[in-house]
C-alpha cells in the first residue's frame, strides 16, 4: 500500500446519492464497503464527513439567521452524518469511533488526539465529527487540522468529479485533467480545491491532497495501492 495512514474527506451532499436532501442508504452502504476493504489490507482510515446534506451555516447565514448559531447547527449535521457512517461500516462488520470536536458524550467521544491514534492503530476506522468544534471554519479546516494531528500521509478528498480541471468540468467540456499539481500552481490558476484556510494549512504542513471520484467503486483502493487516481497536489 502507498500510504500507511489516510485522511477521507468526504462532503455531505456525496450522502445524498440521487436525492435531493438527506442520507442515501445505499450510496452509504457503498462508501463503508470501499473503506472496508481499504481497512483489509492494513490501511488506518480516519474520516471527515461535512453536514451540507442536512444544514449549511453559510446558506442559513445568507437568509438571516445568526453565523454563529448556523455554523453550530452544521456542526451538529456532521455528527449526524458520522452515526449514519458509524452504522453502515459497524453493518459490514468494521469497528469504529466517533470523536466529536463539541461535548455530545451520549453519542461519541470527546477528540482527544492521542486516543484517536490509538483507535487507528488497532485497526478501527475514527470519524471526526463537529467540524473544528469552531464556527466559521468549514469541514476542509477540520479534514487538514485533524490529517495534521494525526499524522495522516495523505488527504483524499472524496467528489464526485475525478479529478482537479483546469475549469468545471460540468459546464465547460473543453477542461482538461491535471495528473498532479503544486500547491502553487492551484493558487496561482484560482482553483478551487478546498477552502483557502484549509488549503493554506496543508500546503505548509507539506500535506498532500488526492482529489479523486469517491462515487466510482474501487476507487479509494486503486489510490491507497497506488495507482495514478484523481489529481495530487504536492508541493
Amino acid at each position: 500500500m502507498q500510504y500507511k495512514r489516510i485522511l477521507l474527506k468526504l462532503s455531505g451532499e456525496a450522502l445524498m446519492g440521487e436525492q435531493q436532501y438527506g442520507i442515501d442508504a445505499k450510496r452509504l452502504a457503498e462508501y463503508a464497503e470501499d473503506i472496508k476493504s481499504v481497512i483489509g489490507k492494513g490501511v488506518e482510515v480516519a474520516i471527515v464527513i461535512g453536514g451540507g446534506n442536512i444544514f449549511r451555516g453559510l446558506s442559513g447565514a445568507s437568509q438571516g439567521m445568526d453565523r454563529v448559531q448556523g455554523d453550530h447547527m452544521g456542526m451538529l449535521a456532521t455528527v449526524i452524518n458520522g452515526l449514519a457512517l458509524q452504522s453502515a461500516l459497524e453493518l459490514q462488520g468494521v469497528e469504529t469511533r466517533l470523536q466529536s470536536a463539541i461535548k455530545i458524550n451520549e453519542v461519541a467521544e470527546p477528540f482527544i488526539r492521542r486516543r484517536a491514534i490509538r483507535h487507528l492503530e488497532k485497526g478501527r476506522v475514527v470519524i471526526f465529527g463537529g467540524g473544528t468544534g469552531n464556527p466559521y471554519f468549514t469541514t476542509d479546516s477540520a479534514a487538514v487540522l485533524r490529517a495534521i494531528e494525526i499524522k495522516a500521509d495523505v488527504i483524499l478528498k472524496g467528489t464526485r468529479v475525478d479529478g482537479i480541471y483546469t475549469s468545471d468540468p460540468e459546464k465547460d467540456k473543453t477542461a482538461t485533467k491535471f495528473d498532479k499539481i503544486s500547491f502553487n500552481d492551484v493558487l496561482s490558476k484560482g482553483l478551487k480545491v478546498m477552502d483557502t484556510t484549509a488549503f493554506t494549512l496543508s500546503q505548509e504542513n507539506e500535506l498532500p491532497i488526492v482529489v479523486f471520484d469517491m462515487n466510482t467503486r474501487g476507487n479509494l483502493m486503486r489510490i491507497v495501492s497506488g495507482e495514478n487516481i484523481g489529481t495530487v497536489v504536492n508541493i
